[in-house]
C-alpha cells in the first residue's frame, strides 16, 4: 500500500510493482504467441521509468519528432514511427530516431521515400491502412470513422504495392477486447490480405487492453498463434499503450474548499479535471475515487469533486462518501497514469502535479515537481 504522506500534493504516483505485474503479463503474450509488444508514448511517455520497461521490452512507437526522439536517446532503440503527416523540417530527425516509418498516404511516402533510400538508413517503410471497421463508440477515439484522415482504405492501393513498402499499419481499438480484435481481423483480412505476400509486417496498433481484470488473454494468444500460422512471412506487432499502465497508479489531491449552491455541495481540489484528468471530460467518463462511491446513494456525504481552474466546466460529480470531507484531505484518484501525464496542460497557471514512483523496495522517489518557471517558460 503507498504511504501518501511521503508524497506532495498533488502527485501522480505509480506503484513499480504493479507496473511489473503488467509487463511481466504482456511479455507472456509476446514470447507465447511469438509476436512483438512495443509501448505507444502517445498514452505514457515518464522516461524516468524506462529502465523497468526494457527488463521486458525492446521497442517503443513514436507519433510525432519529439516522442521519436526519445525512443532514441531515453528508452534506448529507434521507434516505430507514424505520423498523419510528416514535414520537410523534422523528417531527418524522424530518419534518424525511427527504425519503422508508416506514412499515412502514398503522397507522403511518394514524397519522403526517396530520402529515406538516398540516405542508406535501412529504415522499414510502412503504409497505414484503413479497414473501414471499428467498434469504439466514441466518435472521438474511433479512427475509421467515414471521413477519417487515418490511413487507406483497399481501394486506393494498387495491385503491386510501391517499390520500398515493406509492412501494413492498422489500429482502429480503443481500450477492446480480443474477441473486437479477432471480427477485427475477418474485416482487415477480406480486404487487404491480398497484398500481405508483398509486405513482411503487419502491425496491429494499439488498443488492446489485455492487463484488464476481464480481457480474455488465452483467446488473444490463440488469435495471434493463428494469424501467424496463416502468415508465418509476417512479423505481426501490436503496440497497445494504456495496456501497460492499466491500474499502476494514481493522482493524489487534496480538499482546498467546500462550497455549497443549491444543495449541491462542491468539494474543490488542488488539481483540474480539465488540466490534469482531461480524458474525463473528453470521453466523458468519471474516475474511481479512493473510499468513495460513484454516484447518489441518497446519503447524507455526497460531493461534487470540482477543479481549481476558472473553467466553469471543470468538475465532475457526484461521489458518496461514508464522512464527512474536511479541508486538507487527500483525494486519490484512481487509474491516472495512462493518457494524464501525456495529455496534461497550465492553462490558468493551474499549478501541475509532481510525477513519482512508489518502488518496489516502499519508498518515494520523486521524479518532477514543477514551479512557475516551467509555466513561464512554456509561454515564451
Amino acid at each position: 500500500m503507498i504511504d501518501f504522506n511521503c508524497f506532495p500534493s498533488p502527485c501522480y504516483i505509480m506503484d513499480e510493482e504493479l507496473l511489473r505485474k503488467n509487463l511481466t503479463l504482456i511479455k507472456s503474450v509476446a514470447d507465447r504467441a511469438g509476436v512483438e509488444i512495443i509501448l505507444a508514448f502517445k498514452s505514457f511517455a515518464m522516461w524516468r521509468s524506462f529502465p523497468i520497461f526494457r527488463e521486458y521490452i525492446e521497442h517503443s512507437t513514436a507519433s510525432s519528432v519529439y516522442e521519436a526522439r526519445l525512443a532514441l536517446e531515453e528508452f534506448g532503440s529507434k521507434a516505430h514511427t507514424y505520423s498523419p503527416a510528416y514535414t520537410e523540417a523534422d523528417f531527418p530527425e524522424i530518419m534518424r530516431c525511427s527504425s519503422h516509418i508508416t506514412f499515412n498516404s502514398l503522397s507522403q511516402f511518394c514524397r519522403f521515400y526517396p530520402e529515406v533510400v538516398k540516405e542508406g538508413s535501412g529504415i522499414s517503410c510502412g503504409i497505414r491502412i484503413n479497414p473501414e471497421y471499428s467498434e469504439v463508440e466514441t466518435e472521438l477515439y474511433n479512427p475509421c470513422a467515414p471521413g477519417t484522415r487515418f490511413g487507406m482504405t483497399a481501394d486506393l492501393l494498387t495491385e503491386v504495392l510501391p517499390q520500398g513498402i515493406e509492412g501494413f499499419h492498422c489500429h482502429c481499438h480503443c481500450e477492446s477486447s480480443s474477441y473486437e480484435l479477432e471480427r477485427t481481423l475477418k474485416h482487415l483480412e477480406a480486404k487487404f490480405s491480398r497484398w500481405f505476400p508483398q509486405i513482411k509486417w503487419l502491425n496491429l496498433g494499439g488498443g488492446h487492453l489485455m492487463t484488464r481484470k476481464d480481457y480474455d488473454v488465452e483467446h488473444l494468444i490463440q488469435l495471434l498463434k493463428d494469424l501467424r500460422a496463416r502468415y508465418p512471412h509476417l512479423r505481426i506487432i501490436l503496440e497497445p499503450g494504456s495496456a501497460f499502465t492499466w491500474q499502476t497508479g494514481v493522482l493524489v489531491s487534496e480538499v482546498v474548499d467546500i462550497v455549497v449552491s443549491r444543495g449541491i455541495r462542491t468539494a474543490i481540489l488542488n488539481v483540474s479535471f480539465t488540466c490534469h484528468m482531461p480524458d474525463c471530460l473528453e470521453m466523458p467518463y468519471q474516475p474511481a475515487v479512493r473510499g468513495a462511491e460513484i454516484g447518489n446513494n441518497g446519503g447524507c456525504h455526497v460531493y461534487r469533486l470540482g477543479g481549481n481552474s476558472c473553467l466553469s466546466g471543470d468538475y465532475m460529480g457526484d461521489w458518496s462518501f461514508d464522512h464527512e470531507l474536511q479541508i486538507g484531505e487527500r483525494i486519490v484518484f484512481e487509474d491516472m497514469i495512462h493518457y494524464t501525464m501525456v495529455k496534461t496542460n497550465m492553462f490558468n497557471g493551474i499549478h501541475h502535479p509532481a510525477i513519482a514512483m512508489w518502488t518496489k523496495e516502499r519508498k518515494a522517489d520523486i521524479f518532477k515537481q514543477f514551479s512557475y518557471e516551467d509555466y513561464r517558460d512554456r509561454m515564451s
